[in-house]
């Protein structure tokens, strides 16, 4: 059997992924780091350093949407929204919500990323027009993170809980955050590199992992310890986020969502990692034409344009 090379970001969503290396242990399958995000999964795909990558739902949906070859979507593996924060500078500046930024210059890690693509998520939610924006290449958060810093950029986006210890140490600011208007996550993998198979057998014990790191037990107790002893987190953030903050995201974006609540009571995970609701695909499509990211589609949307059929189950 294909030991499947495996792209992935080191996040805390990659939990059931690294307890399931800890298992196999190289026997089906190696991990290749990739920092910069999906826009770098999406290249390493492409330039066969990896045959599979988890990586965010937009960008994914976008490549496809464009025209590229070199991946199909084959599962589901994080089913709720990324809270994305819209982060700055730490010293005091004109930039201190979300409005303040039009027309400027936005940090994004790479194009075609997922800090990208929320970029216009943001533009079109707050009705700018999405022609206009201009993005700076910084790589990685920490290049990002310099860029605000020294003021050539006004902003960047990255997921909210791995970007906290950074404002927490006095590094950058939360001015707002934008949360995914589609299931955060899905698997993609290359049309040919991996028999289906070898996909297949590799999505159902990563399934299996999942469901053992996100049952309630878990969640109280061994998964909590993994994530806190894993990334270094205190228990107060994993635990529970305080009343501070839930007052200042409803002030900042006057948005109530469920996933203000703790990371390890909102986060949720299919219990097949193999399946794909199809209007994940269409609604998304949807989103990211509206945003201008892609164009619109001519004539109806082929189902095996976007998934690998031999290895994807549609619901």
């Amino acid at each position: 059997m294909t030991v499947l090379r495996i792209g992935y970001v080191r996040e805390h969503f990659c939990s059931p992924l690294l307890q399931f290396e800890a298992e196999d242990k190289g026997s089906t399958f190696t991990l290749v780091e990739c920092p910069s995000g999906t826009g770098q999964l999406i290249s390493r795909l492409t330039n066969n350093e990896i045959d599979i990558a988890i990586a965010l739902t937009d960008p994914l949906i976008a490549g496809i949407a464009k025209g590229s070859e070199a991946y199909k979507l084959v599962g589901s593996y994080v089913t709720s929204p990324l809270r994305w924060a819209v982060i700055t500078g730490h010293r005091p500046s004109a930039y201190n919500q979300i409005s303040d930024l039009q027309g400027s210059t936005i940090g994004i890690s790479r194009n075609g990323s997922g800090s990208q693509t929320m970029a216009y998520v943001m533009a079109l939610q707050q009705r700018w027009p999405t022609s206009e924006l201009k993005f700076q290449v910084n790589n990685d958060i920490r290049g990002l993170i310099n860029s605000v810093n020294d003021e050539t950029t006004s902003a960047f986006m990255w997921e909210w809980f791995t970007t906290k210890p950074f404002v927490d140490a006095g590094e950058c600011r939360f001015i707002g955050q934008v949360p995914t208007p589609w299931p955060s996550w899905l698997i993609a993998a290359h049309p040919t590199r991996g028999e289906p198979i070898s996909v297949r057998t590799f999505l159902d014990n990563l399934s299996r992992h999942i469901r053992a790191f996100a049952s309630a037990e878990a969640r109280a107790g061994p998964s909590m310890k993994f994530v806190m002893d894993t990334f270094g987190y205190p228990e107060t953030d994993v635990k529970v986020i305080s009343y501070r903050v839930l007052v200042r995201l409803i002030e900042e974006m006057l948005m109530v969502r469920s996933f203000v609540k703790e990371w390890l009571d909102t986060v949720e995970y299919p219990e097949d990692c193999s399946t794909i609701p199809w209007n994940v695909i269409t609604d998304t499509l949807s989103v990211l034409q509206q945003a201008g990211v892609v164009a619109p589609s001519e004539g109806a949307i082929k189902r095996d344009q976007f998934v690998n059929l031999d290895v994807v189950k549609l619901l």
